[in-house]
């Protein structure tokens, strides 16, 4: 218990490989449990994780990228801070991006962002991924290995996303020069220092500033003239920038989480050749894989909610103005709720109960065009194979992997992923 207690989850280095047994050793405590290092509540009961994500009134989402760095502007004092929050909110980091409002801001904004990702549009975007997936592929798979997170996930997910905000085609090999290296890096998010990395965010911001302006001036009627001429629910019009804050943050936040979900689902079918045969030979199971690899490795290991009022939480007291992070990793692996937790079952009942995507009005509202995008890539990557194998001159023999992750307290997800494969003999195209 002392060596659990002595770790930093937020500065120190320990648990960036596997923080799970630290997960499981704080909800054995408590499922609500303050950490000694930044006064951070750290809440891994999976109804603990649902009741906050949920009660919007009691919690504002104000730091919910950012925690415990650089800390509230002002000192959060009394019993009731919520005007403190508005007052100071513009301060913080990454203050205008969707997942750090509160209602009202954050309705009016989040259905302008739901008019961009209709039914309609991710099923037209479908269509277009698997031949995405095929072009990448016929590069990647040439010389029978290839490193994939950078030869293909980060691609692959770049030009979806920039195929379903409608980027113009002669400008995405711009987007991916310019994005793609976030792919290994993680793009600087769950970053302890004061300043966070908005470069690329800036890069999109620009790129759609452009795209929105001059869409207002002459419609084209495509894509990105439905973004320049959306609406708010009362019929308002956006400023230029609301529009570009929507897409800038879909593209980012889309990218970036698939990117996690995609190294770790194909991680986990190569380690395990009785489910790599299964899936090959079972197709129809690869939507539950994906969810048991979403609930397993949850590509972002928590949110971050601050209370506003004093409140109560899995029984514990919340005093106002305190810093939770709900633990989406931990509270996946909730036994209270999953039966056998820390064993990976492809044929699990209950596995997209998982929070990988959070809950309630900040539930991610990309989530269908993740699991898409999965679920095309599994499948276009074993049609097209009979074979796929960790390397083993990289990562080492299978009883002593040597795998590198992402050193941030937020995202969940390798930094490289070599593979070696055994190409189908006809290539399946």
């Amino acid at each position: 218990m002392d060596d659990h207690e002595a770790l930093d989850f937020f500065r120190g280095e320990e648990l960036v490989a596997d923080p799970y047994p630290y997960f499981k050793h704080l909800r054995e405590q408590c499922p609500v449990r303050r950490e000694p290092h930044h006064d951070v509540v750290m809440v891994t009961g999976y109804d603990e994780a649902v009741q906050v994500f949920n009660d919007t009134e009691t919690f504002s989402s104000c730091v919910s990228v950012t925690g415990p760095f650089p800390g509230f502007p002002v000192p959060l004092e009394g019993d009731d801070v919520t005007e403190l929050i508005e007052r100071h909110r513009n301060e913080l980091p990454m203050s205008d991006q969707l997942p750090t409002l509160d209602p009202p801001a954050h309705t009016a904004h989040r259905a302008l962002l739901m008019r961009l990702i209709t039914p309609r549009r991710l099923k037209e975007n479908e269509a277009s991924m698997w031949q995405l997936a095929d072009r990448l592929l016929d590069s990647f798979l040439t010389d029978g290995e290839g490193e994939f997170i950078n030869g293909f996930a980060g691609p692959f997910t770049l030009l979806v996303i920039a195929d379903l905000l409608g980027v113009p085609a002669e400008d995405r090999d711009e987007f991916a020069a310019t994005l793609g290296q976030e792919a290994s890096t993680g793009g600087g998010i769950g970053s302890t220092e004061k300043s966070m990395g908005r470069t690329p965010l800036e890069f999109l911001y620009e790129r759609f500033t452009g795209y929105i302006e001059e869409r207002r001036r002459e419609p084209r009627g495509d894509v990105l003239t439905g973004l320049a001429t959306a609406t708010f629910p009362d019929g308002s019009t956006p400023e230029v920038a609301d529009a570009v804050r929507v897409a800038a943050n879909l593209f980012a936040a889309g990218q970036e989480t698939t990117v996690r979900l995609l190294s770790s689902a194909v991680k986990i079918l190569v380690e395990q050749p009785d489910l790599q045969r299964l899936l090959r030979a079972e197709r129809d199971r690869v939507p539950g894989f994906i969810e048991e690899t979403l609930r397993v490795e949850s590509p972002i290991k928590g949110d971050f909610r601050l209370s506003r009022v004093p409140t109560t939480v899995g029984g514990v007291d919340i005093p106002a103005g305190t810093t939770l992070m709900v633990l989406n990793g931990a509270a996946n692996r909730d036994p209270r709720h999953f039966d056998d937790p820390e064993t990976f079952d492809a044929t699990r009942a209950n596995a997209r109960h998982h929070v990988a995507f959070g809950r309630g009005i900040h539930t991610c509202p990309g989530a269908p065009l993740a699991r898409a995008e999965a679920r095309v890539a599994i499948e276009r990557l074993l049609d097209r194979t009979t074979d796929i194998r960790i390397s083993e001159r990289v990562h080492g023999p299978s009883d002593a992997r040597r795998y590198r992750y992402l050193p941030t307290y937020i995202l969940r997800g390798l930094t490289r992923l070599h593979l070696e494969f055994t190409l189908a003999e006809d290539g399946a195209r």
